[in-house]
């Protein structure tokens, strides 16, 4: 347990600083689901619609210290493969 009063405050921002990132998290996971489900109906343009919003909340988040930019990258470079290959598919 932390006794020193500069300890106590950081322990105070840390537990605000995990919900708030856990509440970023949460949001990216809810909207790649929206997208993989969308792939999954072979719907081209609400796949089109979602991956756009995908790609908004991942950068708005490693903007923030929450996720690296790079992490950020790579799950939006997956995301495109999935809807260029059903694009090719569809097109």
């Amino acid at each position: 347990m932390a006794h020193s009063l500069s300890a106590k405050k950081r322990v105070r921002q840390n537990v605000k600083s995990r919900a708030i990132n856990r509440g970023r998290k949460s949001r990216i996971k809810t909207q790649i689901k929206h997208f993989d489900a969308a792939v999954a109906s072979d719907d081209v343009e609400a796949a089109s619609k979602q991956y756009r919003l995908v790609a908004q909340k991942l950068d708005k988040t490693a903007a923030t210290s929450t996720m690296h930019k790079r992490t950020a990258a790579r799950k939006k470079s997956r995301l495109a493969k999935q809807l260029n290959s059903l694009k090719a598919k569809k097109g």
